[in-house]
Order: C-alpha cells, then sequence, then structure tokens
C-alpha cells in the first residue's frame, strides 16, 4: 500500500508518499500561507492531494492537521486563528470529493505520538505522554496502548494547564498556562529579557553547554517550569515515559537529561520508578508516519 502523506502545520504544509514498509519515498514541503485562512489552505490541500494521486499509484491521503480534530469525520473541531476560519472544516471530505480518494484526518501532536509509537522512540510502549516544546506547547496521550482522544476530540492540551495562579494571560483566554512558561517562546522571552540582541536558541544553549552562569540560571528556571507541569501529568497517568519532541528537542541530551533530573526530584516514589523522559526520534516525519498509521488502523476498524 502506497499513501500520500500531509501535514498541515501553522508555518508549512509538509507532504510524502509512504510506501508499504512506512519508508517516505517523495516528500516536499510548501508554505502553509495560514493568513489566508482555511479554506484557502483546504483549497492548497486538495492541490497536493490531486498531483501526489496523478503522480504515484497511492490508495489513500492521511492528514496530520493543526486544531483539534474529529478524527472520525475528519473535521475541525476547533482552531486557533493561527489559521483563522480554520474551525468547522470538513477537511476530509473536501479533500476525497477532490480526489475520489478515502481521506482520514488527525491531530498533528496525536500524529507524533501515533508516528514515535509506531517507529520512534514510543515502540512497545503502553503508556506515555508526548509533548512538543515549540511556539506553544501540544500534548497527546497514549494510554494502555490507545491515543486518548476524550469525549470531544480535545484531550491532551496540555499547553493549557494552569501553571500559576493569575499569571501571564494566554491566547486561550486564560491567564498562567503552562506553554506561557515552558514552551520555545517562553524561554525565547527569557533570553530577551537577560541579554542584547535578538535571541538566538543555538547561541544560547552553547553558553550552557559552556556553564555560563547566566544562561544556567535561565535554562534551570525554564527546565523547572516544564518539570512542574509534568509532575501533575505524571501524578495523573503514571506513564512509562515521557516523549518530547517539538525544535527544541534537536538540543538533544543536555535538555533531555535535565528534564529527567528535575522531574524526578517532584514526583512520588512509586511514579518515579519507571519512569524516563525520551526525546522524539523522528523529527518532521514523526506526523506523517502517525498519519499514515492512522488512516491504516481506521480502515483495518472499518
Amino acid at each position: 500500500m502506497m499513501l500520500g502523506v500531509i501535514d498541515i502545520g501553522g508555518t508549512s504544509i509538509k507532504y510524502g508518499v509512504l510506501g508499504s514498509s512506512g519508508e517516505l519515498i517523495h516528500h516536499d514541503s510548501v508554505p502553509t500561507e495560514a493568513w489566508r485562512g482555511g479554506d484557502a489552505v483546504v483549497e492548497k490541500v486538495c492541490g497536493i492531494s490531486d498531483g501526489l494521486r496523478r503522480r504515484f499509484d497511492i490508495e489513500g491521503i492521511a492528514i496530520s492537521s493543526a486544531g483539534q480534530i474529529d478524527n472520525r469525520n475528519g473535521s475541525v473541531v476547533f482552531a486557533t486563528d493561527n489559521i483563522p476560519g480554520y474551525t468547522g472544516t470538513p477537511v476530509a471530505e473536501r479533500v476525497s470529493r477532490k480526489t475520489g480518494l478515502p481521506v482520514t484526518v488527525e491531530n498533528d501532536v496525536n500524529c507524533t505520538a501515533l508516528g514515535e509509537h509506531w517507529k520512534g522512540a514510543g515502540r512497545g510502549v503502553r503508556n506515555f505522554v508526548c509533548m512538543t516544546i515549540g511556539t506553544g506547547i501540544g500534548g497527546a496521550l497514549f494510554l494502555d496502548g490507545q491515543l486518548f482522544t476524550g469525549s470531544a476530540f480535545s484531550a491532551g492540551e496540555i499547553g493549557h494547564i494552569s501553571l500559576y495562579r493569575d499569571g501571564k494571560p494566554c491566547n486561550c483566554g486564560n491567564s498562567g498556562c503552562y506553554e506561557q512558561y515552558a514552551s520555545a517562546s517562553a524561554l525565547i522571552a527569557l533570553i530577551r529579557d537577560a541579554y542584547e540582541g535578538e535571541p538566538d536558541l543555538e547561541a544560547f544553549f552553547d553558553l550552557v553547554k559552556e556553564g555560563e552562569e547566566v544562561a544556567n540560571e535561565i535554562f534551570g528556571r525554564w527546565v523547572d517550569d516544564i518539570a512542574t507541569g509534568l509532575q501533575s501529568l505524571v501524578h495523573s497517568f503514571n506513564p512509562e515515559c515521557i516523549i518530547i519532541g517539538g525544535g527544541v528537542s534537536e538540543q538533544g541530551e543536555i535538555l533531555r537529561g535535565a528534564i529527567e533530573e528535575s522531574l524526578r526530584k517532584k514526583v512520588m516514589p512509586n511514579h518515579r520508578k519507571s519512569l524516563e523522559v525520551r526525546l522524539a526520534e523522528q523529527g518532521n516525519r514523526a506526523n506523517l508516519l502517525g498519519a499514515a498509521h492512522h488512516f491504516i488502523e481506521s480502515r483495518k476498524n472499518g
């Protein structure tokens, strides 16, 4: 089976063709141009999908998308203004109408979790929390061997755990949300406050590795906030591991080790026994792999 796979993000739409053994035999990307709105984004996805259908002998289209997604009918339950007017869009229906192919859609971080469980850091793990650290915080829950999406396809919004009462305002309408303190954006804000010039994360992490005092103080405060949010999740779900994805995860062991060390100090002994923090292994491919896995399982289950 070959599948067309597409990942709709706020900045770019990544796409490709997945072979029968899960290998990407073609991949590319285009700018999302999210400012043009949900209809324009889906039209672009329709064009990409039709192009893949014409070039390759694919059996369907598997889509990973930003937003809260009804993964049964492939529509957008809710999306922020990062893609204006996207809420309520019947993505699967429109792409299927254009291509004549079966189409499935799943939330992007859920796809990260599915991709990592299929071919990455979550292989063989029945209970894990997947967290992506980027502009915001994305989350997915994999419980008892299954992706858990909740009663309205909206579980895993861990970026909006309340971390500090009466804290920083969040674009969700609340204040003190986790992503206001633990995201890459939050780290950049801390760096900007401490150093002159435009923040450069690579240069900052070089200072951390060199042991520079101010950088290490900022890094320690940021990691402590990450671990404090994870503490609640560990005590709630008792996972075997936390999988960290997103662009910041490319910093590797310095980040993984710091989060694990801080988290283990915060959780109760019984939750600490088998807990480990892992970095996502599939990078940008995880969402495409997860979308394909969702498609395959959906077709298998009728």
